[in-house]
């Protein structure tokens, strides 16, 4: 698989409900898309309904997914794949993604639950994530998630990852804070890891800040501020994998909205010293 365009570019951010009234009016926001994550806006009517659509008729969007359950023990819900890809054609949307893990049994768990590294979970998973491909005949991006035990593992997290994106020939979307928090609470090399990600299935890129519980552990909260280990691996991720649309996850604890754009105007301004040198690199 080779993949030659994204579906959106630039700096991204993370879109919550608190926003509504705010980003709309926004002049030369530093953002070039946002996402959503699709469970919440797919059933709304009304004035959000109509506001929703205004910014999706404005901006780029991508679907950032909670409750696909990809590893889930039960049968996967074609009824809601059946929603999410009339969702996805009313807005517009560019670009879906999910998170490697499960999250419902016979009823949702509210968590997203580590996954077992093994050749079984890959082949199981893999089977799942083509099933939803061509349910909704579009490819899907999973992402690493941070975790925090790995039960029954017969290889690495890095292992696991690549074979699962191999086998379902799908696309990955590649967090760079989790990858930080899983080398912190897992004691595995954080740069060694992003570049052993392959660049062709890279779809889009997640960065976020976390909290730390103690020197050994770090909680993936999505509620701070990206700290500058964090930053510097997005450096990493430019050189390894070229400029990469990249988006702000910021989830609560949201600061007024000037500094939030800040964070953003940040990763705008890596993206733009990668793209200076890589233009100087062709030339």
């Amino acid at each position: 698989m080779k993949q030659n365009n994204y579906p959106v570019s630039g700096a991204g951010l993370g879109f919550r409900r608190c926003m509504l009234d705010e980003l709309i009016n926004l002049e030369n926001p530093p953002f070039g898309f946002l996402e959503v994550a699709p469970e919440n806006w797919m059933t709304l009517g009304g004035r959000m309904g109509r506001v929703f659509q205004e910014y999706t008729q404005r901006f780029p969007f991508m679907a950032h997914g909670l409750s696909l359950s990809i590893a889930g023990p039960t049968p996967l819900d074609m009824d809601f794949l059946r929603g999410l890809k009339t969702f996805f054609a009313e807005h517009n949307i560019r670009g879906y993604s999910e998170h490697l893990s499960y999250c419902s049994d016979d009823g949702h768990l509210y968590d997203l639950m580590p996954i077992p590294f093994t050749e079984e979970a890959v082949h199981y998973v893999a089977k799942r994530i083509r099933t939803v491909q061509e349910v909704l005949e579009r490819p899907l991006a999973m992402e690493n998630v941070s975790y925090y035990a790995a039960p029954g593992a017969e290889m690495t997290e890095q292992e696991f990852l690549l074979a699962v994106l191999e086998e379902a020939d799908c696309q990955l979307l590649l967090d760079i804070n989790n990858i930080y928090v899983n080398s912190v609470n897992h004691r595995y090399d954080a740069e060694a890891f992003l570049r052993a990600m392959p660049p062709e299935r890279v779809m889009y890129l997640h960065i976020a800040g976390h909290f730390n519980e103690a020197e050994d552990l770090i909680v993936d909260t999505h509620g701070s501020n990206v700290v500058d280990p964090v930053w510097q691996l997005l450096d990493v991720a430019y050189e390894h994998l070229g400029v990469v649309p990249t988006l702000l996850e910021r989830d609560f604890n949201i600061p007024p909205l000037p500094e939030l754009m800040q964070e953003v105007d940040t990763i705008v301004q890596y993206q733009t010293k990668w793209q200076n040198r890589h233009a100087k690199t062709v030339a």
